[in-house]
């Protein structure tokens, strides 16, 4: 049986707003329609013609906007249509309160980091790593599953991404993540190949874009 490639991919730069997002209800909304920036729309394109992402069988997206405006040109070049599975959307940082006394004295600024050190913490409304770890992996084993032997693009996001990684990946003293002692870059966009040989991960590593 031939190994089944999943290339996960953050999307491409998304434009610069005000205001607080992905707390409650009303501003999750606001934050799965942020759009990509024009800068954002030329990285996407320049994904889609990277030689790694030809031929696939199958491309999965978050249902937020930028995640889908990303996906649509893979689609493109792939003349596939996407799927969309809501596993993949970003987590919710909930109660802004409780973030704020979960970063206080914090020196990287920047709490997807931080909840890699402590995977357990979520605010009121929010999600943990754990949390979102666990939908991530139900939705990678039902794709395992569906589509053994396959090329297969998944689209997510930043922090979503790092948290489904904690299950193959080390968090190191700078709170980024490593496999195999490589330390990854989970930027705006990035690409990382996937190999699982029945349905266990044989290898992972960053493609350059």
């Amino acid at each position: 049986m031939n190994d089944t490639v999943i290339y996960l991919i953050r999307h491409a730069e998304t434009v610069e707003e005000n205001g607080i997002r992905n707390t409650n209800e009303n501003s999750q909304m606001i934050n799965e329609k942020e759009i990509l920036s024009v800068k954002g729309e030329e990285q996407s394109k320049k994904l889609s013609e990277n030689t790694e992402l030809q031929n696939l069988d199958v491309i999965w997206t978050s249902n937020y906007t930028r995640a889908k405006a990303t996906a649509k040109y893979i689609a493109y070049k792939n003349n596939l249509q996407y799927n969309i599975d809501k596993r993949l959307s970003e987590r919710k940082l909930g109660n802004m309160d409780d973030l704020a006394k979960f970063m206080n004295n914090k020196e990287t600024r920047d709490p997807s980091r931080e909840q890699l050190a402590f995977p357990e913490f979520k605010t009121r409304d929010g999600e943990s790593a754990n949390d979102t770890n666990k939908r991530m992996n139900e939705f990678f084993n039902e794709i395992l599953e569906k589509y053994k032997g396959k090329r297969i693009a998944v689209i997510s996001h930043g922090g979503t991404i790092k948290f489904y990684l904690l299950s193959f990946c080390k968090v190191n003293e700078r709170l980024n993540l490593e496999y195999n002692e490589n330390e990854l870059a989970i930027n705006s966009p990035c690409l990382l190949k996937m190999t699982f040989r029945k349905n266990e991960l044989v290898n992972l590593e960053q493609m350059k874009l």
